[in-house]
């Protein structure tokens, strides 16, 4: 049975094609292993929610976990159509799931296109489905929006770092920016987990390439 979910595919699945997924949530820590906030919601008034897919979301998570006015992180499966997919699902490539960080954070302390420029600046958006030496859908670049003004500033940015992007030679963003999809959390192991294991693996390798805002 776990042989099947081995398989690697560089394309989407077709929703037909994609495993059928279970209808248990998983289950995860109560609290951010260093920020201490709850991982689920609900979460406080006036917090904003920005899904983003950037590669292998345990290095992808610390990043954000770093900035101040970042309330708290978590990563899960998004984007795709496996509901409560696990990680073999997801790394089969037949879910349609792309690893992602949820960033919950305080407007009034970092702006969205602050959140933005570090998501751009972490990662190299023109590989398609890949990061690096991570490749498959999973490792795909996407911005999953939660409103219309989040929406307007990460096409902003995009055009903006595309711009600096195509003067040090690189090709087209390739990045999926599109409405939030439900946000299936990971297994409980994986939240926050270059902060229990610091010597562990972290594949992301941004540009060099400074995103303007």
């Amino acid at each position: 049975m776990f042989a099947q979910y081995l398989r690697k595919s560089p394309e989407m699945p077709r929703p037909e094609e994609a495993l059928p997924g279970r209808g248990e949530e998983v289950a995860v820590p109560a609290g951010h292993f260093i920020l201490g906030n709850p991982l689920k919601p609900p979460f406080p008034a006036g917090m904003e929610v920005l899904d983003l897919g950037l590669g292998c979301f345990w290095g992808a998570e610390r990043k954000f976990w770093k900035i101040p006015g970042v309330w708290t992180t978590a990563v899960g499966y998004q984007g795709g159509y496996t509901p409560n997919a696990t990680y073999e699902e997801v790394c089969s490539g037949r879910t349609g799931h792309t690893e992602a960080v949820r960033v919950v954070y305080d407007p009034a302390k970092v702006s969205t296109e602050e959140i933005l420029r570090a998501f751009w600046e972490a990662h190299d958006p023109t590989q398609g489905m890949r990061q690096g030496n991570d490749v498959g859908t999973q490792y795909r670049s996407a911005i999953y929006v939660h409103n219309e003004a989040q929406r307007r500033a990460a096409e902003a940015t995009r055009e903006a770092f595309q711009a600096r992007l195509r003067e040090a030679g690189y090709g087209p963003i390739t990045t999926e920016i599109a409405d939030a999809l439900p946000f299936y959390y990971a297994e409980h192991y994986h939240q926050q987990y270059l902060a229990k294991n610091p010597d562990g693996y972290c594949g992301l390798g941004g540009t060099g390439v400074t995103c303007p805002v």
